[in-house]
């Protein structure tokens, strides 16, 4: 159900959205950077310009992230950008924290992106969707889920047709640069900074999330091997 109760306190969400007309809203790594930095800066009662940031200091846009931020509204466990939409898995901390953290990304993405490429109406294909999740099981499957999107790209219909290259597949997700998989299996980047990995739920381990999904998809045949959940 999309939005028919008010988000809660302490309650994990599916959250998604994608561009207008299903139109690009990342073109290059500048642009997933900046929305990576702008999930950072998003998520805190204060109110930061990160334009002055960039300016006083002189640094790249990932470096920014670990800035001291305090208040934040909500903890993100996962997330997976495409090219022509994003995935997130968050858990509200404060009233009305999912809602102000989203109205603030996207108005900030949304003046970026107008801005770099003259780009006029809106952005986003209306506001975003959410899905509650309110068991272990559904939990687990939407981890696997949000992690796996990548592969649209690298074989796209897969999850119809099934892996025709599971090697070649493996290797693209543990190597794809937008989605938190790459710092669940235990790379150190500043992107890390974006989890709230102590706050996770304990039962979240990739190697069996991953696996119990793909199995469905390649009648039983491994993706992800050796994995395990750190940080």
């Amino acid at each position: 159900m999309l939005r028919d109760k008010p988000f809660i306190n302490g309650e994990t969400y599916h959250l998604f959205n994608r561009g207008a007309h299903k139109q690009t809203i990342f073109t290059n790594e500048e642009d997933y950077c900046r929305f990576l930095v702008l999930l950072f800066f998003s998520n805190t009662k204060e109110r930061v310009q990160l334009g002055n940031l960039l300016q006083n200091q002189g640094r790249s846009l990932i470096s920014l992230l670990g800035e001291d931020v305090d208040q934040s509204l909500v903890d993100i466990f996962s997330y997976t950008l495409m090219p022509n939409h994003f995935h997130l898995v968050i858990r509200q901390k404060a009233d009305d924290g999912v809602s102000k953290f989203m109205r603030k990304l996207a108005t900030a993405y949304s003046m970026y992106f107008n801005i770099k490429y003259d780009h006029s109406g809106v952005l986003f294909q209306g506001r975003f969707k959410s899905r509650h999740i309110g068991n272990e099981a559904y939990f687990r499957y939407i981890f696997a889920y949000v992690h796996l999107n990548s592969l649209d790209l690298f074989e796209p219909g897969w999850e119809e047709q099934g892996l025709k290259n599971l090697d070649g597949a493996r290797q693209y997700v543990n190597s794809y640069r937008y989605s938190s998989f790459f710092d669940y299996v235990g790379n150190d980047r500043p992107e890390k900074a974006l989890l709230s990995l102590s706050q996770a739920p304990e039962f979240l381990t990739t190697q069996n999330d991953l696996e119990a999904l793909l199995q469905s998809f390649n009648q039983g045949q491994s993706l992800i091997v050796d994995v395990d959940r750190k940080g």
